[in-house]
C-alpha cells in the first residue's frame, strides 16, 4: 500500500507539472544530485557499479544507457527507478529519496542543475516546474559538455558470485571428453572435434520410436545459432544475450542470466559457451569475455577485450584449456583486423594475442600489397577451434580478407586469411599453416578444423585433421608430414578460379556456399566423415575501384552478390582416409544444422524445413523425421541421463536469411526412446 500511494502521489505532481507554466532551465538542483549520490553509494553500487557501469545490472550512465534510454520521458525513467529499485526491496526508500538518485543518474549523464528541484512533493510543484518532467527527455541537452564515455574495462559480478569449489567440468575430464557418452563438454563434443557419442542405445533399428521428451524456448528473439552443451545432466544454451541452463532430462529452467550490452552491439547471433572448472565463459556481441558461475548463473566478471567499435564482436563458443580461454572476434566483412586471443579463466586478464591479419613487420606482412593505399584487412574468426591435448596444437579456421572481392587490390596471398592455423596452445607462437584460398575474391572462408583423428594410411598409423570451408572442398591433412591426403568436393563447385570482375562472374559456391558454422563428424567404427553443405551459386561482382570506399560499421564488400533461385543441402558421408564419397542426402534447403553421429551407427541432422533427421551411418537411409516447427540451424547432442540416450536438438530462426517459410522461436527439444 504504501508503494501505492508514494506513486500515486509521484504521477499526481508530475502531471501537475506538465500542465503548468512555462519550463525553465535544470530539471534537479545541485543537492539532489548530491543526495544522489549518496544515496547510490549506500544502495545501488553492488549491482551498478560504482561509476554507474562496472555492476553486474544494465548500466545507468554512458552510450549503452542512452541508447536505451535517451529518447524516454523523465517521467519514465523516475517511475522505474522508483518502482524495481533497490533490488529485491523496492519501494523502501522516500518518494525524495528516488527522485534524489534520479538527479544523479541524470548529473551523470550530462544534465547541468538548475534552481528548481526536480519533484518536490507528491502534493504538486511550483508553477515555475511547468511541463520541464513530462516534456524533457533522458538525453542530454545539446551543447552539453558530456563526454563520450568509454565502455567499462571489467565489471565484477554480484556479490559473492565465485565458482563453487570443486565444480567441473575438471581438466581431466575435457582431456578425456572424446570417449564420454555421458555428456557434451564442449561445443564440437571434445577438444578433437569429432562430434561422436560413444552412445550405443539409439540404432538403425530402433531409432523410428524416437519420441520428444521435453521441449524448452529460451525467449529471446534473436538468432539461434548455439551448440548445448551438457554436463552433469544439466544443458547450457545460449542466445544473443540470453544464457540458461535447463534440466537435461525434462527440460525445467535452472537459471537464466541477462547481458545487457555496454558497448556498440552489432551481431545477432552466439554459436555456444564453454565450461570448466565451476565457470561458464561465452563471448558477447559487444566484446566483452563474459564468465558466469555454472551452478547458478551470477556473474563473476566480465571482461571487455574486443572493439565493437571498430566492427569486433564474438560470435564463436570459445575453448578453454587449463587457465586460458581462448577466442577470437568476427567479422571480417566490417573490415576488422583479424586476431585470436588467449585470456585467464579467473578474471579474464590477457596472456597472449596472435594477429591473423598481421601488421607491419610481422611475418606475412609482405603477402599484402596496397597499390590504392585504400583499408585492408579481415581474418576473423567465429566457428570453433580444435585441440591436441597431447602437443598442445591449437587449430585455428581463419576467414575471409576485406574488402572481399576486389582481390586484385590487395595482391598478394594475403596470410594468414582463409587459413588452418596452428598455434602453441600456451604462447600463441604459429606451429605451421596452411592456406586453403589465396587471395580470396569469393568470401570463401575456411570454417573448420576439425575432426582431428587417427586412422591407417598405407600400414602407417597417422594422425589427420579434416578442414572444410565456404569454398565446398573438403580436405584432409597429415598432421605430422602438414601434407594433404585428399581435396573432395561436398558441393556444387563450378568456376572457382574464375576472376570476379566488374562485369560479374558466375560460380559455385556462393558467398553462403560450402560449408558455414557446423563441420563434419568423425565415426570412427564406419570410418566416415559426416559433413553439412550449402549448395547455393550465384553471381559476384566487383565495384569499380573508385567506388571501393571503407564506411567504419558497414559491410565493407567492396562489390555486389546476386544468389540463383535454386539452392538446395547436402549431408555427405565421406570416407575418411580416401575422400572416396559413400552416399549423399539432399535436403530442399541448405544444410547449416550441426551433424553427430554415435557408436549406435546413426547420424543425427536438421534442416532449414524444419526436420530433425536420424539417417543410417553406412547407407545414409532416413530412418526418423521430426518437425520441429522452426528452421534448425544450431547444435544437436547426444549424452546420457541414467543411461538412457538422449537427443538434443535446437530449432528455430538461425537468422533472417535462413528463415525460409517459417521463422519459429528458439526452441530446444530433447528426444528419447520410449
Amino acid at each position: 500500500m504504501k508503494h501505492h500511494l508514494l506513486f500515486q502521489g509521484l504521477w499526481v505532481s508530475l502531471f501537475a507539472s506538465a500542465v503548468l507554466a512555462q519550463p525553465v532551465p535544470g530539471l534537479f538542483t545541485a543537492e539532489q544530485a548530491v543526495r544522489g549520490a549518496k544515496l547510490y553509494s549506500v544502495h545501488c553500487t553492488n549491482c551498478h557499479g560504482s561509476d554507474l557501469t562496472s555492476g553486474g545490472a544494465p548500466p545507468l550512465a554512458g552510450n549503452a544507457f542512452l541508447s536505451k534510454w535517451g529518447d524516454k520521458s523523465l517521467l519514465d525513467l523516475s517511475m522505474v527507478i522508483g518502482m524495481t529499485m533497490p533490488l529485491g526491496a523496492w519501494g523502501t526508500l522516500s518518494e525524495e529519496q528516488y527522485i534524489d538518485i534520479t538527479a544523479y543518474v541524470l548529473e551523470q549523464n550530462g544534465h547541468a542543475p538548475g534552481s528548481v528541484p526536480l519533484l518536490c512533493s507528491s502534493t504538486g510543484c511550483p508553477d515555475t516546474r511547468s511541463g520541464a518532467v513530462s516534456q524533457s527527455k533522458v538525453a542530454p541537452p545539446a551543447g552539453s559538455k558530456r563526454a563520450k564515455q568509454e565502455p567499462p574495462a571489467f565489471l565484477r559480478g554480484e556479490r559473492g558470485a565465485i565458482p563453487n569449489r570443486g565444480a567441473g567440468p575438471t581438466q581431466q575430464e575435457l582431456n578425456s571428453a572424446s570417449t564420454s557418452k555421458v555428456d557434451w563438454l564442449y561445443h564440437t563434443h571434445d577438444y578433437r572435434g569429432t562430434r561422436y557419442s560413444p552412445s550405443t542405445e539409439i540404432t538403425p533399428a530402433n531409432a523410428s520410436r524416437l519420441r520428444v521428451a521435453c521441449a524448452f524456448q529460451l525467449g529471446e528473439m534473436s538468432n539461434f545459432q548455439t551448440g548445448p552443451l551438457v554436463y552433469n545432466g544439466r544443458m547450457y544454451i545460449t542466445g544473443r544475450h540470453s544464457t540458461a541452463a535447463i534440466d537435461a532430462s525434462n527440460c525445467e529452467l535452472l537459471w537464466k542470466h541477462e547481458w545487457t550490452p555496454r558497448a556498440k552491439d552489432e551481431l545477432n547471433a552466439n554459436r555456444g559457451a564453454a565450461i570448466k572448472d565451476g565457470y561458464l565463459i561465452r563471448g558477447t556481441s559487444d566484446g566483452y569475455l563474459l564468465a558466469l558461475n555454472l551452478e547458478n548463473g551470477q556473474m563473476i566478471w566480465a571482461r571487455r577485450v574486443a572493439n565493437s567499435e571498430a566492427g569486433e564482436g564474438f560470435t564463436m563458443p570459445p575453448l578453454v584449456f587449463e587457465d586460458k580461454i581462448v577466442i577470437g572476434p568476427a567479422l571480417s566483412e566490417f573490415g576488422i583486423s583479424g586476431w585470436v586471443g588467449a585470456f585467464r579463466l579467473t578474471d579474464g586478464e590477457p596472456l597472449w594475442r596472435f594477429r591473423t591479419f598481421p601488421q607491419a613487420g610481422d611475418p606475412g606482412a609482405n603477402t599484402w600489397k596496397n597499390p590504392r593505399n585504400i583499408k585492408l584487412g579481415g581474418g576473423a574468426v567465429w566457428t570453433p577451434f580444435s585441440l591436441d591435448t597431447e602437443t598442445g596444437d591449437l587449430f585455428i579456421p581463419v576467414g575471409n580478407p576485406a574488402p572481399d572481392l576486389p582481390a586484385h587490390l590487395r595482391p598478394g596471398d594475403n596470410l594468414y586469411t582463409n587459413s588452418m592455423v596452428v598455434l602453441d596452445v600456451r604462447t600463441g607462437a604459429v606451429r605451421w599453416h596452411k592456406q586453403m584460398v589465396p587471395n580470396d575474391s569469393h568470401d570463401w572462408d575456411l570454417t573448420q578444423v576439425s575432426p582431428l583423428f587417427d586412422a591407417s594410411v598405407g600400414g602407417r598409423d597417422v594422425k589427420l585433421v579434416a578442414t572444410v570451408g565456404k569454398d565446398g572442398l573438403l580436405r584432409t591433412f597429415d598432421r605430422e608430414k602438414k601434407t594433404a591426403l585428399y581435396e573432395t568436393p561436398v558441393t556444387t563447385v563450378e568456376n572457382q578460379s574464375a576472376p570476379v570482375t566488374s562485369k560479374g562472374v558466375h560460380a559455385c559456391p556462393g558467398v553462403t556456399g560450402g560449408v558455414e558454422w557446423n563441420g563434419p563428424a568423425y565415426n570412427p567404427l564406419t570410418r566416415m566423415l559426416y559433413t553439412p553443405a550449402v549448395d547455393w551459386c550465384g553471381t559476384f561482382t566487383a565495384s569499380p575501384d573508385s567506388d571501393v570506399v571503407f564506411t567504419p560499421g558497414a559491410m565493407y564488400m567492396g562489390g555486389s552478390y546476386r544468389h540463383d533461385r535454386s539452392k538446395r543441402g547436402w549431408i555427405s558421408a565421406v570416407d575418411a582416409v580416401s575422400g572416396e564419397v559413400r552416399w549423399k542426402y539432399q535436403s530442399s534447403e541448405p544444410v547449416l544444422a550441426a551433424v553427430t553421429t554415435t557408436a549406435g551407427g546413426v547420424v543425427f541432422g536438421g534442416e532449414l524445413t524444419g526436420h530433425f533427421l536420424a539417417l543410417d551411418a553406412k547407407s545414409g537411409e532416413v530412418l526418423h523425421r521430426f518437425q520441429t516447427g522452426g528452421p534448425i540451424g544450431g547444435g544437436l547432442v547426444s549424452y546420457e541421463i541414467g543411461g538412457k540416450q538422449h537427443i538434443a536438438v535446437t530449432s528455430g530462426r538461425p537468422s533472417p536469411f535462413w528463415w525460409g517459410k517459417q521463422a519459429g522461436s528458439p526452441t530446444v527439444f530433447i528426444l528419447t526412446l520410449p
